[in-house]
């Protein structure tokens, strides 16, 4: 309980400049809010933290065993559980100790590295996948506030178009069909806020969630550096924890065939007998494996077994990292690709028709209707590339952060 405080505290110092100063939050600054707070994270070095002290242990020696006991005492008769009147009874003390090989210790604690690995990399994919769904959050929160901008930009065109088609009615420059279109457009752009709004508040928490403070302003993405096929694949958490297992497996075979030989067990005990003299008593118990093959080896086969499995688990993850990298790398180039030439091809001409409908209304060539579908169609053209912009840039975050990197492994 009492370590939740120096958490809390570093929190705090961490979130303070962005708090205090009302300073914009880069996606940088996220990733450090986020980590700092991660429960998973937490949960995964506890995970890791416990592996580590049974590995401590995988090395010893078992206890030792204490015995005690009497011996031949008396059932029946006169002297029937009496421990001092018959000359054969004798009290008994003793202790016993399996004894374990070097190598079988060894084996054994190679095992036990094994699994330590093994939560190390989930520490990892814990800290990895933080990072990830923050950036996926980050960029959601971004794009919604710039969607929102357009969506005000176009509530605002809608309302200053609708008043001057009212001056023009109420003038009799204008006519009353175009004040019905602009009505209704400026409606239907109130609600288009209304919606994104609503998408923006869902980003929102979702960001929230992560980094423990609200989006009040966020950097513009900078560019994300996308690793290469074979750094990905060797870092995708799933791959490195299935290759854990492997190790785990291999490990865990080899304490098993080291079973083959069985443990002695060593023992000494003293014995008391009333009137006579006190024994030692000194003996060795050694299991007989009367049926090896059908035992031994069967277990160590088992395990061989699971080996394989863990080994051809480790394939079909590699094949599945290399395709989804593969996936995502192709769905960066086209949108890529897609985002300059809609740029081009849809973006600066809608741009273009809306200069061109200002200069012809102007002129009292165009009528306001006219003017206003053309700025509509140049916000919608600019709705449309935001959202290829934020698709390109969530699927530069599926192939940045996915892989375990040396920072998250710190």
């Amino acid at each position: 309980m009492f370590n939740l405080f120096p958490r809390a505290a570093a929190l705090a110092v961490a979130m303070l400049p962005y708090l205090a100063a009302a300073a914009p939050l880069s996606l940088d600054a996220a990733l450090q809010l986020a980590a700092q707070r991660s429960e998973t994270t937490r949960a995964a070095r506890a995970g890791a933290l416990s592996a580590t002290e049974a590995a401590r242990a995988a090395a010893q020696m078992p206890d030792p065993t204490l015995r005690i006991g009497v011996d031949n005492l008396p059932a029946t008769g006169p002297d029937r559980f009496h421990t001092t009147r018959d000359s054969m009874t004798m009290k008994r003390i003793g202790i016993s100790q399996e004894w374990l090989s070097a190598d079988k210790r060894a084996a054994r604690q190679a095992a036990a590295e094994a699994s330590i690995g093994r939560e190390e990399v989930q520490v990892q994919a814990a800290a990895a996948d933080t990072r990830r769904q923050t950036a996926l959050a980050y960029v959601d929160a971004f794009y919604a506030g710039e969607g929102l901008k357009l969506a005000r930009l176009m509530e605002h065109h809608a309302r200053e178009e609708l008043e001057a088609s009212r001056a023009r009615l109420s003038s009799a420059a204008g006519n009353s069909q175009d004040v019905l279109a602009l009505a209704g457009a400026k409606g239907a752009s109130e609600d288009e806020t209304a919606d994104i709004l609503q998408q923006q508040s869902a980003a929102s928490a979702a960001f929230q969630r992560w980094v423990g403070v609200p989006p009040h302003e966020l950097v513009p993405l900078n560019a994300i550096a996308l690793p290469s096929e074979s750094t990905y694949v060797a870092g995708h958490p799933t791959v490195a924890a299935m290759q854990r297992d492997v190790d785990v497996a291999r490990h865990a075979a080899a304490v098993t065939a080291s079973n083959r030989k069985p443990n002695w067990t060593w023992e000494v005990a003293y014995g008391q007998r009333t009137g006579y003299a006190d024994m030692v008593s000194v003996g060795v118990s050694i299991p007989l494996p009367v049926a090896p093959g059908e035992r031994q080896d069967r277990d160590t086969a088992a395990k061989l077994a699971l080996v394989e499995k863990a080994e051809a688990d480790l394939a079909e993850g590699v094949r599945a990292a290399r395709t989804e990298y593969r996936a995502l790398a192709s769905d960066a180039e086209r949108l890529q690709q897609r985002i300059e030439r809609y740029r081009a091809g849809v973006v600066v001409p809608a741009g273009q028709r809306t200069a061109a409908a200002t200069a012809a209304y102007q002129s009292n060539q165009a009528s306001l209707a006219a003017l206003f579908e053309a700025r509509h169609a140049e916000v919608e053209a600019q709705r449309k590339l935001l959202a290829l912009q934020r698709d390109l840039a969530k699927t530069h975050v599926q192939l940045a952060f996915r892989p375990l990197t040396a920072e998250v492994a710190q």
